[in-house]
């Protein structure tokens, strides 16, 4: 008689049990559907800035250790520096000399042959021209492989990157004699052609110059691993970090409205003297 009741209350408790599953689990399903599906074109982050942003992306951006091998050189340490440093006056270079160019690129596409040629005339270091047009043109041929396809014709953008595409593949023997003195030489240097890619794509000014600068931190971080300056691992912690984020808005924040014209890196005079006094004499 007790073993039939203690089962019956047993019986009961379990089915209590199973109508409060039964009612937290339709509660869910009412919190679930009140969040609707949201498709990927409606999505804020744009899947090209995706694709741009990946580090796959055959530009050839990893080849180049954007000054760390010799800064490594002339830092030498029983253990290696903190790379911190070096990434921020890396970004600061680049956003100060290559920013502008991509900022007004952006707003006028039509200027992007103009621009090439003042951005290839200012750039002094050879091995940054060098791997500034190996980029630029691993990216054009990148639009023209992957993205041309998917975006309309009739937009300045991509008529810009028409002309500089079918300037560049122009054999000199092609050209009338006498023409080509007259006709800018085009290079398709990496933050003009960037710019104009991704205003074509429908990637927003402020994305596109966030992941420009990005894209290059990720570039040195990459050169660090290899020099065994830093592990992968500390590396995604640093391109992850809020002092990364910081870094970039401020740089991008202080040269958003600089003009070509007044692009470049300024040097402290003190650091200057103290490095011509103590460079070594040849």
């Amino acid at each position: 008689m007790g073993g039939s009741t203690e089962a019956r209350a047993l019986e009961d408790e379990i089915s209590c049990l199973e109508s409060q599953l039964a009612a937290a689990y339709n509660k869910l399903k009412s919190i679930d559907a009140s969040e609707p599906f949201v498709p990927p074109s409606t999505l804020q982050t744009s899947p090209a800035l995706l694709l741009l942003s990946d580090s796959a992306l055959p530009l050839g951006s990893f080849a180049f250790s954007s000054g760390l091998e010799s800064y490594l050189a002339h830092h030498p340490a029983p253990k290696s520096p903190p790379i911190e440093p070096f990434l921020s006056l890396a970004l600061q270079t680049l956003a100060t000399t290559n920013l502008p160019y991509l900022l007004s690129a952006y707003r006028d596409p039509s200027l992007l042959q103009e621009l090439d040629d003042t951005l290839d005339a200012c750039i002094l270091c050879h091995v940054a021209k060098r791997a500034s047009a190996a980029q630029g043109r691993a990216l054009l041929t990148v639009w023209e492989r992957a993205f041309r396809a998917t975006v309309d014709a009739s937009l300045v953008s991509t008529n810009a990157l028409a002309n500089i595409s079918a300037k560049m593949k122009k054999l000199p023997s092609a050209t009338p004699q006498g023409a080509a003195a007259l006709e800018m030489p085009v290079v398709g240097h990496f933050a003009p052609v960037w710019a104009v890619v991704t205003q074509a794509l429908g990637i927003s000014i402020r994305d596109s110059a966030y992941v420009f600068l990005l894209n290059h931190a990720k570039a040195v971080l990459s050169a660090a691993v290899r020099a065994s300056v830093v592990g992968p691992y500390q590396a995604q912690a640093v391109l992850g970090s809020g002092w990364m984020r910081a870094e970039i808005e401020v740089l991008m924040q202080a040269n958003w409205h600089v003009a070509i014209e007044d692009a470049g890196q300024d040097i402290n005079q003190v650091r200057m003297v103290k490095w011509l006094t103590h460079s070594p004499k040849k």
